[in-house]
Order: structure tokens, then C-alpha cells, then sequence
């Protein structure tokens, strides 16, 4: 249970809670109570039940066992979400449920704005529009389609739309996933904010340090159990790693000692132990250049590597992977391959063709067919392994998928389930599934472990670094420069579309330096 002062009245109390889904079972018996004007913290693995209880919470499932009530009502088989915001509940799901077509300032105010006289005065909602925008400390154009938008704009959008209402419980699902700092840290002065006014707030996330900053309590679930519950001061990072993983915590620990283990740095660089001079080069740009907003860029990759990419958001991170696996169009300079010297590719199928594959930042919108299932996305990159005479063969498929699952630590249970049906860690690993697949000599992994949990990037760190040490160079970007700094042999730092700094790893690749180095302006260092 979830400590309250004396007095206090919980805001929300679920007694005996379960879900299933078919046989598949997503809570069992929680038993929890969250105490008003309090910060509570959900965490847990992907598919440990915590969205689940949100949404439960949020009237948008119904538990197949158990009670809930929400300040004072209890909510019965026919809860929905509109019943939820009638009663002080609102909600930022971490599915984007912004539309598209429609403008910013729609999109906010969708469903909640309540007419006068039969007339909505958009002079008004410009008016609230600008006043929820400082708020967050973000700028936006409330005419703007919100299609047109970024990932972490439309991620503001939700956020403006759930306080553009007087809730008295507010439910975040990720809500940084896709966050700047500096959005990060204004969201998080406004819950603190609306923690004053007597909300309640319960947010699920991925990122401890922000569990530990800005939480009151912390539940942790596994399994779809509730483990335990406790104010945050009781928690360290090791007991809550502890509790989130169980079994899985060893496995996470062997592999975080490789990774910190400076000698595979300094052996990846020629040096040492490891050789005698530089590894071949894979790939090399000299003066890249695109109209996204890269600049003459040069880098190179060796067989075995894996190179990060950092910078703040907005330095052209991913804009460079797209400019390399020809999702940019036209671009200029020069690309050489194995040494021999190509035009740099102009579409992702042309890059796919010369052994360059991609794993997208956005899994959902630019790299899995939700509707497929994972058999059918693994393979559909390179359909010939399981054809023939132009058809696909089901029993083809079925082994070689087989396979690839196994390879990539993809449970055989999950393999004839939609896409969409997946966790988070589950799609990263059917992504990088079919990028093995198809055998690329270059793999351009862009945030491959956004928005899943510490198992789940156990297994994907892992999974590229035994890719890498298979002959594959990777060019790998991540806005946690923890990660950046563990997994990579050499760092480029990006910061207005240009290589400002290279830390080749013949030293220690620290945080701090690649901060300084991205933060500084007319930093060019070659560390």
C-alpha cells in the first residue's frame, strides 16, 4: 500500500484488482491505495502490468476481478474515459492519440471545450493555448497541423491537453520518452505544481534518476504483481533494479562490467592489446551534406564497432542516420564502402541494397507493420529466404522466423501475435531481428532502447554489441549518454548538424566530457 499521513482519505484505492487478456493474465490481485496531493511513481518492466493499472484507473479497461474507486466513486463495468474526466480524471497515454489532420490548438482542446450559447470563442482557446504553452516553456504554433509537428511537440500536446482541463488525478504513461532536458524538467515543475493544488499524479517511466527526483512513493511491478511500495527515500537504485528484475538482475550485471571494461574500447581503437594500428573501415563520409540539416559531416566505421552519435536534441542526430540510410533524399559528399567509393544512397531502399540497414526512431510510425504479425515483420525485409517461385512458403517461414526469434531472445509464444500487441522491448528486438536478417555490413540503430525497460535493454545493448563483435559496424544513437558512453568503442558528438568533437577511446569516454563537448559553443575537439 502506498503510505498516506495520518487522515488521509486515499484518492484512489484498488483492492483485489486483476486483468487478463485471454489466457494471458496482466494483473493479479493488486491491492494499493495512492494518497491525494502526493507524486507516486509506477516502474517495472515492459509488460509488467503498470499501464494496465493505469488504464483501469483511467475507465479505459475494465478489471476482470476487484474494486476500484476513484476520489469516492466506484467505478463499475461501464466506466469509460468520459465518465473517468467527469469525475477529475485525465490521462497522457504513452500511445500519441494526437490527430494528425487537425491543428495544435484542436488537438488540445479536443473533446473538453464546452460551448456558449452554442458558440466556442477561439480567441479564448488562443488565449488558453498561449497560457498552457508557458506553463510547459514551450513554443508552438496553435495553427499548426499537428502531423507536421515533432515527435516531442506532439508528446507536448497531450500534456497540454490533460491540463487543459481542472483534473483532480492526473495519469502519465512515459511522458518524457520523447522529451528534450529542458521539457523534461518543465514538466516536471508543473507536477510539482499541480502537487501543491491537492493533485493526485501517478506516472509510470523507465527513467529511474527521474523516479528518484521527483517522486513521493514508488510501487514496483513485475510480473503483473505488485512487489512493493514504499516512500521514495526507502528505495536505493540497486534495491528498486532489485525488485524490478528479480532473476534477471545477474545477467544485467555481467553484462554491465563488459561494457565498462575500458580494454574493449582501447582494443576497438588499434591500440594496446588489441592491434598493432586502426581497424579497416567499413564505411567513410567525407563533407556529407543534406538538406535536413547535416553538415559537412565526416566519420568513419570499422567492421566490429559500434560508434555513438550524441548530442543535445536538435544537433542532427537523426537527421545524419536518415542522410546514411537514404531516408534524406538527395545528399552531397563523398561515400566509400569496403574501400570502394559509391554515391551516397537517396532512398532507404537503395542503402537496404548496399548492405546499410536502419532501425528507425520511431518503431510504431517508421518501422513495424502493427497489423503483421512478428513472423511476417521479421522476415519482410528479405522474403526470399522463405520462398519459392515467388511464394511464400509457410513452413519456410515459420522455421526461419523461429529462428531469428531464438537468436533475438524473442519468446516462440509471442511470434504469431500483431506487432502492435508487443511491448516495447519485444518490437525493438523484432526490429533488429529483421535488420540481421537480411546480413548488412553497416547497422544505423537510432534510439533503439527508447521508451522499454532495464531488462529489455540488457538484452538489446547485448544484442548489438554480439552483432558487432560478428563483424557488423554500428552507428548507434541514444539521448541517455549512460548508455552511449557503456556500449560505444568511439564517440562522435553532433551539435548544429556538425561533427564538433570524436572521443576515439583510447581514454576513459566519460559523461561529462561528451556533455561539455555537445554544451560548448565553438568546441571542436578530437579527444
Amino acid at each position: 500500500m502506498s503510505p498516506s499521513s495520518p487522515g488521509d482519505t486515499p484518492a484512489i484505492v484498488l483492492r483485489g484488482v486483476s486483468k487478463r487478456f485471454g489466457p494471458v493474465t496482466a494483473l493479479s490481485r493488486i491491492d494499493a491505495a495512492f494518497a491525494p496531493g502526493r507524486i507516486h511513481a509506477l516502474v517495472g518492466q515492459n509488460g509488467a502490468g503498470k499501464s494496465t493499472c493505469l488504464g483501469i484507473v483511467a475507465g479505459r479497461i475494465s478489471p476482470t476481478e476487484g474494486e476500484v474507486v476513484v476520489n469516492g466513486t466506484r467505478w463499475s463495468d461501464t466506466t469509460t474515459p468520459a465518465i473517468a474526466r467527469r469525475a477529475g480524471v485525465a490521462t497522457i497515454y504513452q500511445e500519441l492519440t494526437v490527430l494528425p489532420a487537425m491543428t495544435a490548438l484542436d488537438n488540445v482542446f479536443l473533446g473538453s471545450v464546452q460551448p456558449r450559447f452554442g458558440m466556442v470563442r477561439d480567441r479564448d482557446l488562443r488565449r488558453r493555448f498561449k497560457e498552457l504553452s508557458a506553463w510547459l516553456g514551450v513554443e508552438i504554433d496553435p495553427a499548426a497541423r499537428a502531423g507536421g509537428l515533432s515527435l516531442a511537440d506532439q508528446q507536448m500536446l497531450e500534456i497540454m491537453r490533460a491540463l487543459s482541463v481542472d483534473c483532480r488525478v492526473l495519469l502519465l504513461d512515459e511522458p518524457t520518452a520523447a522529451l528534450a532536458d529542458h521539457e523534461r524538467r518543465a514538466l516536471f515543475r508543473v507536477m510539482a505544481d499541480l502537487k501543491r493544488r491537492g493533485v493526485t499524479l501517478i506516472f509510470v517511466s523507465h527513467y529511474l534518476d527521474e523516479v528518484e527526483a521527483n517522486s513521493d512513493t514508488v510501487t514496483v511491478f513485475r510480473d503483473g504483481r505488485l512487489i512493493e511500495s514504499a516512500p521514495v527515500g526507502a528505495w536505493t537504485r540497486a534495491r528498486m533494479i532489485e525488485a524490478m528484475l528479480g532473476q534477471e538482475l545477474d545477467a544485467l550485471e555481467r553484462m554491465s562490467a563488459a561494457h565498462a571494461d575500458p580494454r574493449r574500447r582501447v582494443a576497438a581503437a588499434g591500440g594496446g592489446d588489441g592491434g598493432s594500428g586502426p581497424p579497416a573501415e567499413r564505411l567513410r563520409v567525407e563533407g556529407l551534406t543534406s538538406r535536413n540539416g547535416v553538415r559537412d559531416v565526416a566519420l568513419t566505421l570499422a567492421p566490429g564497432e559500434i560508434v555513438g552519435l550524441a548530442g543535445l536534441v536538435g544537433s542532427g542526430r537523426t537527421s545524419l542516420i536518415n542522410a546514411l540510410g537514404g531516408a534524406a533524399g538527395r545528399v552531397s559528399g563523398r561515400m566509400w564502402l569496403d574501400g570502394r567509393e559509391v554515391d551516397p544512397p537517396r532512398t532507404p531502399r537503395a542503402a537496404w541494397s548496399r548492405g546499410i540497414a536502419s532501425i528507425p526512431e520511431d518503431r510504431k510510425s517508421g518501422g513495424l507493420f502493427m497489423a503483421l504479425s512478428s513472423r511476417e515483420n521479421m522476415m519482410v525485409a528479405d522474403l526470399k529466404p522463405v520462398c519459392r517461385l515467388g511464394v511464400v512458403r509457410a513452413r519456410r517461414l515459420r522455421a526461419r522466423s523461429a529462428a531469428l526469434g531464438g537468436e533475438f531472445d524473442i519468446a516462440p509464444g509471442v511470434l504469431d501475435r500483431p506487432a502492435g500487441q508487443l511491448s516495447g522491448g519485444n518490437q525493438q528486438k523484432l526490429l533488429l531481428a529483421r535488420a540481421a536478417n537480411c546480413g548488412p555490413r553497416v547497422l544505423l540503430a537510432d534510439e533503439a532502447t527508447r521508451g522499454i525497460d532495464v531488462g529489455a535493454k540488457a538484452v538489446v545493448m547485448r544484442t548489438l554489441r554480439r552483432l558487432a563483435d560478428g563483424g557488423m559496424a554500428i552507428l548507434f544513437v541514444s539521448s541517455e549518454l549512460e548508455e552511449v558512453t557503456a556500449l560505444s568503442d568511439r564517440v562522435y558528438v553532433l551539435r548544429d548538424g556538425r561533427v564538433v568533437a570524436h572521443f576515439d577511446g583510447r581514454a576513459p569516454i566519460t559523461e561529462d566530457g561528451v556533455l561539455d563537448a555537445a554544451f560548448v559553443e565553438g568546441a571542436q575537439a578530437h579527444v
